[in-house]
């Protein structure tokens, strides 16, 4: 059985663009992207654009407009974001054949230099003005974490393939086990919960000088705002966090108070996003891309090294190094 993305061909591509009156230059250019697929092209009058592709069946239109709407909202309040193009009808979710899209303008330039003070500045001024804002509604319809409840979620999926031995199946089960079980005691406030990017890496932070974009707010959901910070931070090497961080706190306070009462949530938060990162590449393993991009997962030394990870990370969530 082909994968829905098999019939998105360059053809496709240009007939969507075309449907809501865009008229690219030349052939699109697929950019490295996994969960979706995005493109880039150049319009008949120069203008660089981006276009964005859904997967099938990951998020409802609800929720991708919801995304959408965030991100104009932020657009209107001068938060530096990528926000989609709207067409004449103010439509910014768009429909072709079987497929989801939308259209956002190039962002062009590098991602931040962590050891530059002044862009680690500017880059915690960035998401003070982004959690200023998002702190003033909640989101519907996309999702709110849940550290027990996403942990069990990708290991019900992990336990379902085949990837894993016996003997790596029972270390990865109680592995994940010990962290639910330190999760249990961790309280995070309703009112914590603020609409936030949600994979905030340098991957997407784009910019020149000190002035910096957040794009791709693909997986933007209702969590604590460290959510946003976490992992900006080198935690390997605790003076070397700490300058950094104080720098980051600098430029966040110039718009609201920086959240230091979540700082216990990063190696949770950490843990979490590990044991989600395998379960998403098994899950995705019928789309034709993961195989040629992550060969690694299938190899059994993926796992006992992934294991270990985990049993490196449970250390953190008693002793966090950068508490040292």
């Amino acid at each position: 059985m082909s994968h829905p993305f098999s019939a998105l061909s360059p053809d496709v591509v240009m007939s969507a663009v075309e449907s809501v009156g865009i008229w690219p230059a030349g052939e699109p250019f697929a950019l490295n992207s996994y969960e979706n697929r995005v493109l880039m092209f150049r319009d008949d009058e120069g203008g660089r654009w981006v276009v964005k592709f859904y997967r099938p069946d990951r998020w409802s239109s609800e929720a991708i407009q919801e995304e959408h709407d965030f991100l104009g909202e932020l657009q209107q309040a001068s938060v530096p974001v990528s926000a989609p193009w709207r067409d004449a009808k103010g439509l910014s979710l768009h429909e072709y054949q079987q497929f989801r899209f939308a259209i956002f303008p190039q962002c062009l330039g590098q991602a931040p230099e962590l050891d530059n003070p002044a862009h680690l500045f500017a880059l915690g001024g960035v998401l003070g003005q982004l959690h200023e804002v998002a702190a003033k509604k909640a989101f519907q319809h996309r999702a709110t974490l849940s550290l027990i409840g996403g942990v069990r979620e990708a290991e019900a999926c992990v336990a379902a393939s085949a990837w894993l031995n016996k003997h790596q199946a029972r270390a990865y089960h109680s592995v994940v086990e010990r962290i639910c079980r330190r999760f249990e005691s961790i309280r995070i406030d309703k009112e914590s919960m603020i609409r936030t990017h949600g994979d905030c890496h340098l991957g997407n932070i784009l910019g020149r000088d000190e002035a910096f974009t957040l794009v791709d707010f693909d997986d933007c959901l209702m969590a604590p705002a460290i959510q946003d910070i976490w992992m900006l931070l080198p935690m390997e090497n605790p003076q070397l966090w700490r300058a950094q961080l104080s720098e980051m706190v600098e430029g966040y306070e110039e718009t609201r108070a920086f959240p230091h009462q979540q700082m216990s949530l990063i190696e949770p938060l950490r843990a979490y996003r590990l044991i989600r990162h395998a379960a998403w590449l098994v899950a995705r393993w019928d789309d034709p891309a993961f195989p040629q991009a992550f060969p690694w997962l299938a190899e059994s030394g993926y796992w006992d090294q992934h294991i270990r990870q985990l049993e490196q990370q449970l250390l953190q969530l008693d002793s966090p190094l950068w508490l040292a």
